[in-house]
């Protein structure tokens, strides 16, 4: 699905004439080839939230043609930055989108039926992955469900966890039937350097939990991972991109291990 970048006329929010109920949220840093379509995706929201994390490029600018409610502070750590945006939101339910992912009206329209009618806290949202432009039905990425949608006054997010946050939801959550879609690696070079950065926290959080690296890890680690996606997952069923996008993630693990070995050694820490 394609969609043109959001206009400053595209989303009104006037919120004197209009409860504020839903408050759409998206964390930011250098995302202005996303940040347009990812906002008016989120048009049926009472209000767009984005906290971006000291851009040096238009995400701002874009952001602002759009919705009044952009902020910027430091990044630290995902979780501290999701925490932060969701202390910046006024509606009862908070939705989190990442700005590659995109929301659609059915979705809204299922949201909204939801939490005037459901009894959960919370609600978990498929995700559909195109890497590479396929869609990846197997290989652990479908149907790939998120923790997206949740009371502002029943969530927080773990600032224990760094990497993969999910927030804590006080009470029941339930699942939605329409899905979010994700431009997850759009370029091959991408993967790399986001699993790589991606590693360097997954490594902090292991050591934190007092998890060493020990010499079988670099081999069993990387292997069961792939065993997992190729195999358990089904990833061969994806053809080329299951089995190279489960090498990936082998090596993604061997990397996170080899960090982890040296943050034994006394190295340099995550935060």
């Amino acid at each position: 699905m394609k969609h043109k970048e959001a206009q400053p006329s595209t989303i009104k929010h006037d919120q004197a004439q209009v409860a504020v109920t839903i408050s759409a949220i998206v964390i930011t840093r250098n995302e202005e080839e996303h940040i347009g379509a990812c906002l008016e995706s989120l048009s049926w929201a009472d209000e767009l939230v984005v906290l971006d994390s000291l851009s040096a490029d238009r995400t701002v600018e874009m952001a602002r043609s759009v919705t009044p409610n952009v902020h910027q502070r430091p990044f630290d750590t995902f979780p501290r930055q999701r925490n932060a945006a969701l202390d910046l939101a006024t509606g009862q339910w908070a939705f989190f989108l990442d700005a590659d992912e995109r929301a659609t009206p059915e979705l809204g329209r299922e949201v909204r039926a939801v939490i005037e009618t459901g009894s959960h806290s919370g609600y978990w949202v498929p995700r559909c992955n195109l890497i590479l432009g396929k869609w990846m039905r197997h290989t652990g990425w479908w149907p790939d469900y998120q923790l997206k949608l949740f009371r502002c006054d029943s969530g927080r997010f773990d600032e224990r966890k760094l990497i993969h946050e999910v927030p804590v939801v006080e009470g029941t959550c339930g699942r939605l039937e329409n899905p979010i879609t994700h431009y997850n690696y759009r370029r091959m070079g991408e993967i790399f350097s986001r699993q790589d950065f991606y590693s360097t926290f997954e490594a902090e959080a292991l050591f934190r939990r007092g998890v060493r690296a020990r010499p079988r890890n670099f081999v069993l680690q990387p292997y069961r991972e792939f065993v997992r996606r190729y195999i358990t997952w089904e990833g061969y069923r994806d053809g080329f991109h299951g089995l190279f996008l489960s090498l990936v993630m082998a090596w993604y693990n061997l990397v996170t291990y080899k960090k982890l070995a040296r943050l034994g050694r006394g190295g340099v820490r995550a935060g």
